[in-house]
């Protein structure tokens, strides 16, 4: 009764914001589902690609109501991209002046800019990386239904890594790019395994990331609690934030549930908290999987994790499992952001 109650509360509200704005509004359906099959596409990674097209008819199916469709047009079709994939809440991060790499590095670039969705799991990856090698870099925020800010790149997707005037793309490639021109083991000291390093960064892709969007979007509530963030700390404008709320929040909550379907999870709570415990045993007693430093998967696990932290789902991961320690590790180990104030 409750989550009937809630659903109902969140159409009405959808109905209602987007009833505000419709001047601007289209009743167009194949637009509606254009968009929405646009928008899941753009924040995939390769293994999500051919997706886009399942996802969006759970859209069609779901959704049909004209009014909840003028909103879907404003003010969700860019904030899907990373939702399905598991984002939200992301820990403001406290900016530092431009540190140097380590000192053995041979690789100092000069200009890295990153284009990015602030919630976005992937980007959050590309992150975690840079700010524990102390790459300075900037930040564009990109508007997810416009994507003006990336007009000029042939890749609609993000993150997007411009290093000297470069483009990298691919959170994964960008982060193996990276790491070859840094030459991590000389840099650092850092000896991996390299075949287990490859094996837990699969897992992030394949089957981390999966079970994190049937959890953020459990209930009603948890589904505002994300969207809320998201529409305060994206690029919207006033009209796509106020409708992308409620719309976005609605949207994603039926997902969910055909996400928990596909990858036959019955249990999502249990399902996170397995998957937390499946990393701390990788771990066998080490500090961190790479041992008395982070390795690439230590970044990955922790980037993709850092923007559900904070969240209703992030608490209770951390409340009923032994990841906590492990986390509390990597927030030491990767510090400050190196983001370069502005």
């Amino acid at each position: 009764m409750k989550r009937a109650v809630g659903v109902s509360y969140l159409r009405r509200a959808t109905i209602a914001t987007s009833a505000a704005f419709t001047t601007r509004a289209t009743t167009d359906a194949s637009l509606n589902l254009r968009l929405c099959q646009t928008a899941l596409y753009s924040g995939f990674s390769s293994a999500y690609a051919n997706k886009s097209n399942w996802l969006a008819k759970i859209f069609a199916d779901h959704l049909k109501s004209p009014s909840f469709h003028q909103s879907l047009s404003h003010g969700v079709a860019g904030t899907l991209f990373f939702s399905v994939a598991a984002s939200s809440l992301v820990q403001d991060a406290h900016a530092k002046e431009q540190p140097p790499l380590p000192q053995s590095s041979k690789y100092f670039p000069n200009d890295v800019v990153l284009y990015q969705y602030e919630a976005c799991p992937f980007c959050n990856k590309v992150k975690a990386f840079l700010d524990y090698y102390n790459i300075p870099y900037k930040v564009v925020e990109v508007n997810p239904i416009s994507k003006k800010e990336i007009k000029w790149s042939d890749y609609k997707k993000v993150p997007i890594l411009t290093v000297d005037g470069e483009q990298l793309v691919n959170s994964s490639d960008i982060i193996a790019t990276l790491s070859e021109r840094i030459d991590l083991e000389k840099s650092t000291g850092t000896t991996n395994n390299a075949d287990e390093e490859r094996e837990w960064l699969r897992w992030v892709d394949n089957h981390l990331v999966h079970v994190l969007s049937p959890n953020i979007y459990r209930s009603t509530g948890e589904a505002l609690e994300s969207f809320d963030y998201i529409t305060t700390h994206g690029n919207f404008s006033f009209m796509e934030r106020a409708v992308a709320k409620y719309a976005g929040a609605t949207a994603m909550y039926f997902v969910a549930k055909k996400l928990k379907k596909k990858y036959n999870i019955t249990d999502e709570r249990k399902a996170l908290y397995e998957s937390a415990e499946t990393w701390v045993d990788a771990l066998k007693g080490r500090d961190f999987l790479g041992g008395p430093k982070p390795n690439l998967a230590d970044l990955a696990v922790f980037g993709v994790l850092r923007p559900i932290r904070h969240l209703r789902s992030g608490k209770d991961m951390v409340n009923h499992t032994r990841i906590g320690e492990w986390y509390a590790r990597m927030e030491k180990a990767v510090g400050e952001s190196s983001r370069i104030k502005e």
